[in-house]
């Protein structure tokens, strides 16, 4: 009886060393930054002060964190749990100092939508019951401020109820919503006069629908053209939000749903050179019908579309990833790599409804050709289901929150509500290559459109490649899309070595097609390792 008990414990050692072996060997790290956030993040978001907000449901009852003493508390006679509600249900969090601070938030939120605005305003809409036709608002402050909460809008709300709606900040800094359950329109922030009614008809959203509407969260993507690229289960258009009319019907993408409730992910990869290619990218997805039938053992969809949307005889180009994934996210990083993480690898989205987590990180490489482009990184050790988010850090790290596949919260489940916060570290983080790692010493805080401005930077080693400099935007992430994700690689010169380091000039991005206005994180990047981000807000 020892003898066996010792060879199953030999055993057992064998397992774990080889499982630490692997992830020695697989590039990326992982850090716990905070045992408990208190709440579970549905929806997230980065600000210009680089304070993430973490926003979740208010009609489930208790979270892990009370408010303080003194602090109003929400009344609700209509909430079936909690009528008087004590408990955030959003926070601020400072990755910095990994601290939380709680914020009042009123109305539903469930399954609702976000963008932020040119003034670095966070602009929230929508959601379930209450919060059905709700506009809500955040004026972000820094990390010292203890003032800045949710303001709710009593007197402007939306002409259609948003419930899981897609966002998208416009060239001219206006943001379209586009669809949501049982709302096949789009309409516009701040609202703009439509004959018979703010709304606006898309009957594109009611023809990508199905029994288990596989139309909703749409991914929206803004061509550098000025179209609109809408994505809506296996179907694709380029939507003229001035004139109301499709323009372009795209083939449809193999390998059947890809929006909710069979979600997979999208992201339309860096826009550079001339300023005129959009390409999209559209991975994983659940098999039809797992979601009807709560096949929560369904093997989801291991395959990629990709897609030249600009082009006049756009077609699919089709690869496989290293993992079958549902409900990923898309992350794209400062070297215009993507970073594909969370999910599930068998079942759909919804509660109770994923099952076998897909631990593994993989980072997509849109240079190598097909068969080379994904590499498979260090896997964490929290699965991330339903309802987590994963945003790009200015420090080039990824804040990975989240995780709740219950309808409230449930501490001990196979797969728990998540409190924890991680951060996961890209190899470009590596201790091996913090020499190539560049500092940014002076950078314009606004720039025009066009405009020529200079970087000043440090690198430890000589540079010997031209530096790139990208912006990249801060999404409003949940249900694995970052709505406004971009990244836009800039005009370069040859780094001019001075005896403060090194001068880059830079020339801003054309338009607003390019590159709505707002506030982005502007990375230099040598040999693929990107500098801790500056904040610049661009305008016209």
């Amino acid at each position: 009886m020892e003898r066996r008990h010792l060879r199953t414990a030999c055993l057992a050692l064998l397992i774990i060393l080889s499982i630490s072996h692997t992830r020695a060997d697989l590039p990326g790290s992982w850090d716990l930054l905070l045992q408990n956030a208190g709440i579970a993040s549905m929806h997230s978001a980065v600000t210009h002060h680089g304070i993430v907000v973490l926003l979740d449901r208010t009609n489930i009852g208790p979270t892990q964190l009370r408010f303080p003493r003194g602090h109003p508390c929400r009344f609700d006679k209509n909430d079936a749990v909690l009528k008087r509600d004590c408990y955030a249900h959003s926070v601020l969090f400072d990755p910095v100092k990994n601290q939380i601070r709680p914020l009042t938030i009123l109305t539903d939120t469930w399954c609702s939508s976000g963008q932020f605005l040119p003034n670095g305003t966070l602009l929230q809409t929508g959601g379930d019951l209450d919060g059905f036709k709700k506009i809500r608002m955040f004026q972000p402050c820094d990390a010292a401020s203890t003032t800045c909460d949710w303001l709710e809008l009593r007197h402007v709300e939306l002409s259609s109820g948003r419930w899981y709606a897609t966002n998208q900040i416009l060239p001219d800094g206006s943001v379209i919503i586009v669809g949501g359950r049982g709302a096949n329109t789009v309409e516009f922030f701040p609202a703009r006069q439509q004959p018979g009614g703010q709304a606006v008809q898309l009957p594109f959203l009611a023809e990508a629908e199905d029994a288990q509407m596989d139309n909703l969260y749409p991914y929206l993507h803004l061509l550098p053209n000025g179209l609109l690229f809408i994505f809506a289960n296996d179907k694709a258009v380029a939507y003229d939000y001035n004139s109301g009319e499709v323009v372009v019907r795209y083939p449809a993408l193999d390998g059947g749903p890809r929006n909710y409730p069979s979600a997979g992910s999208s992201v339309m990869l860096a826009v550079d050179g001339d300023f005129t290619r959009g390409e999209i990218v559209v991975c994983g997805g659940a098999e039809y019908g797992a979601f009807i039938a709560r096949k929560t053992d369904a093997v989801a969809r291991g395959s990629c579309g990709r897609i030249v949307a600009t082009d006049e005889k756009a077609a699919w180009e089709m690869e496989e990833m290293p993992f079958r994934r549902i409900m990923g996210d898309m992350v794209m990083l400062p070297t215009g790599h993507v970073l594909i993480i969370n999910g599930a690898q068998s079942g759909s989205q919804g509660f109770e409804m994923g099952s076998n987590p897909c631990l593994n990180p993989v980072l997509y490489r849109p240079g190598e050709p097909v068969g080379l482009r994904f590499m498979t990184l260090t896997p964490t050790t929290v699965p991330r289901m339903y309802h987590s988010t994963a945003n790009l850090l200015p420090d080039g790290r990824i804040l990975v929150a989240g995780s709740n596949p219950h309808y409230r919260y449930k501490l001990r489940a196979e797969f728990p509500t998540e409190l924890r916060i991680e951060a996961f570290s890209p190899e470009y983080l590596s201790a091996d290559r913090a020499n190539l790692r560049p500092s940014i010493m002076s950078i314009p805080e606004r720039v025009r459109y066009g405009e020529a401005f200079e970087v000043r930077v440090t690198v430890e080693l000589p540079v010997v490649e031209i530096m790139e400099v990208n912006m990249g935007s801060a999404p409003f992430v949940t249900h694995s899309f970052s709505q406004g994700q971009r990244l836009v690689k800039l005009g370069v010169g040859s780094a001019v070595a001075d005896a403060s380091g090194y001068r880059i000039g830079c020339t801003a991005p054309p338009n607003g097609r390019v590159a709505p206005p707002g506030y982005y994180m502007v990375f230099v990047v040598n040999q693929g390792v990107p500098s801790v981000a500056r904040w610049v807000q661009l305008s016209g």
